[in-house]
């Protein structure tokens, strides 16, 4: 039994690995074989051309076979009439297999059916014994169908079971392309934060002493010191934030710099003033705000910032942050208009695009544009609640 079950498993492999053509000749090799041996059996007890016309329509129902793919229900139909019309089923049975193979809906249904029919009434014709003629048909028919059902549905679903694979692996590639995508927003997000402020300071120091060729020992000393520690500064920064990023194991990003407070921006300002930039600084806040408001604060105030460095360093700068629990906290930079139009750093015009979703992401609202004066205004809302509905 063992030794059965081997060859069967060995068979069905061998089957399954031919290729669809190879099958295809494989049948019409079987079918032409049968329909010699039919021609061959009716010889002697059926006239010549009786038994030409029949060995004819059985290589003709052979050939027909290698259709069987493409037009299933045409080929079960021609192969039908033949074997009816024949006596011999052989390219019928093959047809009807892989119609059940192909389909097993009405159409099968009718065709065998139909075949059931004309196979019981050719059997009366004939003279055959009815009961044997219908018993046969039916197991044989059940037979057949049964066999291609059941390759159908296994090949169908394999193949649902391929395209499902196919599918994950698409979403899974899908999801790690949008994870490196995140992934990317978020270290440019970072690293502009991080040193664009800095590095515009760098740039407007270097700009003092260009536009001030004059100026004295003393000054320029002092000058190349702050551009040193600005330098080093950035450098610090840029190393905690790839140092970071290395072993970066948070969903937000929130772990990439130490979250900064409302009390840095006044260190912000003050070293705008030490780059030679007039700014007021009026801070009217009561209490301490979230950590992410107070986050998003001070990057409003250190990218507009940033952008005055760039376009607007001669521009007198008033910068206000007011507001408490339940009010919410305001942010307003807003520049003069600027005595130089010449700007020491290119933009790409993405850090208000950065800074609105920044803004977004905590709920507030963000009003970026020319002010009355002809300057240039940057002014946020950032909802703050009350303590009893923050817990």
């Amino acid at each position: 039994m063992r030794a059965v079950g081997r060859r069967w498993r060995i068979s069905r492999a061998l089957v399954t690995r031919a290729s669809p053509r190879a099958r295809d000749v494989a049948m019409v090799l079987v079918s032409l074989a049968s329909g010699v041996v039919f021609a061959v059996t009716l010889h002697g007890h059926w006239p010549v051309a009786v038994v030409v016309a029949a060995g004819v329509a059985c290589s003709v129902a052979a050939v027909a076979l290698w259709w069987r793919r493409d037009h299933p229900v045409a080929v079960a139909v021609v192969t039908l009439v033949i074997a009816i019309a024949t006596g011999l089923p052989v390219a019928f049975f093959l047809a009807l297999l892989t119609l059940a193979v192909r389909r097993r809906d009405r159409v099968l249904a009718v065709v065998t059916a139909a075949s059931f029919v004309l196979d019981v009434g050719r059997s009366i014709v004939t003279g055959t014994n009815v009961f044997s003629a219908v018993v046969g048909s039916v197991l044989f028919y059940s037979a057949v169908i049964a066999f291609g059902a059941y390759v159908g549905a296994r090949r169908d679903l394999i193949d649902s079971l391929r395209a499902r694979a196919e599918t994950a692996e698409a979403e899974r590639e899908l999801r790690a392309d949008q994870a490196r995508l995140s992934e990317r927003t978020r270290i440019a997000g970072e690293m502009h934060d991080v040193l664009a402020h800095k590095v515009s300071l760098i740039a407007l120091h270097a700009g003092g002493l260009e536009v001030n060729p004059d100026a004295g020992p003393e000054q320029v000393e002092r000058t190349a010191a702050l551009v040193r520690t600005t330098a080093r500064e950035a450098l610090e920064d840029l190393r905690r934030v790839l140092g970071v990023l290395r072993t970066d194991e948070s969903a937000d990003g929130s772990d990439l710099a130490p979250p900064p407070q409302l009390s840095d921006i006044e260190r912000l300002v003050a070293a705008s003033r030490a780059a030679g930039v007039a700014i007021s600084l009026t801070c009217d806040v009561a209490g301490t705000p979230p950590a992410d408001v107070a986050r998003t604060a001070h990057r409003v105030v250190q990218e507009s910032l940033t952008n005055v460095h760039k376009h607007a360093r001669s521009a007198a700068t008033r910068v206000r942050v007011h507001g408490r629990a339940g009010a919410g906290l305001d942010v307003v930079v807003a520049n003069q208009v600027p005595v130089a139009a010449a700007s020491l750093l290119p933009g790409a015009g993405l850090g208000l695009v950065g800074l609105a979703e920044r803004v977004s992401l905590v709920g507030g609202r963000l009003v970026a544009g020319p002010a009355s004066d002809g300057g240039w205004r940057v002014a946020a809302h950032l909802p703050w609640p009350e303590p009893e509905e923050a817990s």
